[in-house]
């Protein structure tokens, strides 16, 4: 696990973001860069104002015509392996940052999360194909697999010097997609430590230097050569308990919470269409962290997907359970990430969203990844086994919805307010109001709250 600078990095700090989302923008953006110790340049950076240019934008892909911008916030209270983490967080739906630094502040009130990560190794895959009697090709991948590993290292001198590079050569043969009388696809697997790089252009490198090689041992020709996202020798797992006291909540008991989770849970594993939207919550939360820390989420999300399919039945990434008043939850999957290379090194602000959860190492920062993703999960299978998703979710979302209709910043909360108590969060309800009230959008006095209720309103 990577050091932090204590002086940037003492627990006891987690007290001054307390009652954040009450803070204006600025004062927010004023508080995390005193807090923080960022620079001028790097709070610009962080906040999107002097933050991706043209020019980068233009270097980093193909067909560049500008840039494009999403809300980032920060999830708070999270707690890993006793350690505070701060964790910028990239995502468009309201309830997502709202509802992970819930969960982080609930299970940080008893001990925070505990979880860790095994070694950065990756899979390249080579298809080889018109070989001839796979066994026989088998045999011949077998009797040179020495000469083959030190090929790899070979390739990679910098990343084996540096206590990573290529681990170990796996020959897999499957049965033809078409039926048996097809030719079986004969795989060789070359398992790379990858060290603090997610990996994909080291993996493919080596792949393609060792097809030719692959090729005159076996005699066939090697098609695709190419790393898999299904990094299931990279796996992270986070792990909490929670009394189930301490989940009293909507007027209910903690048990009754706690059985609400656990029966959630239970749904999802014993059915697909209710893992599919499961594993989507935990993704809420993973897939913010890996946009704001310019983690490829795509390969990210692949590599989930498919490993909760591993055992022939689409299931959930995390499990709840109870036991002894105790609420028990734990999640494990695939995390691929890096802090070096890519868009890390172009792109200011993952440079100083990297630096705001204390520069982790990439285990580190796939233990903090796995946290959040349980801590989601948490937040939103508390809300479905009590009184449903919509009661938050919707209290978050009237504030977009309220300014879609045109109210001015000083007014959006209130209207959003009225819009949950009426229970109509409808652009068309909020214009309404602003037409009833006869608010000019734009000019003269912020409407309040009582000044928007309808007639006849309590």
């Amino acid at each position: 696990m990577a050091a932090h600078d204590d002086s940037l990095w003492d627990p006891s700090k987690s007290s001054v973001f307390s009652g954040f989302y009450k803070l204006t923008l600025e004062e927010r953006r004023r508080r995390v860069a005193a807090v923080l110790g960022l620079s001028a340049e790097e709070a610009g950076a962080l906040t999107g104002e002097q933050g991706l240019t043209d020019e980068v934008a233009n270097a980093m892909v193909e067909n560049a015509l500008g840039r494009f911008s999403l809300p980032l916030g920060l999830g708070l209270h999270l707690k890993v392996n006793g350690r505070d983490y701060v964790v910028p967080m990239v995502i468009e739906e309201p309830s997502v940052i709202a509802a992970v630094s819930f969960a982080a502040k609930l299970v940080a009130g008893v001990g925070g999360f505990q979880a860790e990560a095994d070694e950065a190794l990756m899979i390249g895959q080579l298809q080889v194909a018109r070989y001839g009697d796979p066994w026989q090709a088998v045999e011949r991948l077998h009797a040179a697999k020495e000469e083959l590993l030190t090929l790899a290292r070979g390739f990679l001198p910098h990343l084996t010097q540096r206590g990573g590079g290529m681990r170990e050569l796996e020959v897999r043969v499957l049965p033809a997609p078409e039926g048996p009388e097809h030719e079986p696809l004969l795989v060789v697997h070359l398992v790379v430590d990858t060290l603090e790089a997610m990996g994909a252009n080291l993996v493919n490198t080596l792949a393609e230097n060792m097809a030719p090689h692959v090729e005159r041992i076996t005699g066939g020709r090697v098609y695709l050569r190419i790393l898999s996202n299904l990094a299931d020798r990279r796996l992270a797992r986070a792990r909490c308990a929670l009394p189930e006291a301490v989940l009293e909540d909507f007027g209910l008991p903690g048990e009754d919470i706690a059985e609400g989770i656990v029966q959630a849970s239970r749904f999802a594993q014993a059915d697909p269409y209710r893992a599919a939207t499961h594993n989507k919550g935990v993704m809420n939360g993973i897939d913010a962290v890996a946009i704001a820390t310019g983690q490829d989420w795509r390969a990210i999300e692949a590599g989930a997907h498919a490993y909760a399919a591993r055992a022939g039945q689409y299931g959930p990434l995390s499990r709840w359970k109870r036991d002894g008043g105790v609420l028990w939850g734990e999640l494990e999957l695939p995390l691929a990430l890096g802090t070096v290379g890519g868009p890390l090194k172009v792109h200011p602000g993952v440079q100083v969203a990297l630096r705001v959860l204390g520069s982790p190492k990439a285990r580190e920062l796939a233990c903090v990844f796995a946290a959040v993703g349980l801590a989601q999960n948490l937040a939103a299978l508390r809300a479905l086994g009590s009184v449903g998703i919509q009661k938050g979710h919707m209290a978050l979302h009237a504030r977009s919805v309220a300014v879609s209709a045109g109210a001015r910043p000083e007014a959006v909360e209130a209207l959003a307010a009225l819009l949950v108590t009426e229970g109509e969060v409808r652009v068309e309800r909020a214009q309404e109001f602003l037409t009833e009230e006869r608010v000019a959008v734009g000019a003269g006095e912020a409407p309040t709250l009582a000044s928007l209720k309808p007639p006849g309103g309590e």
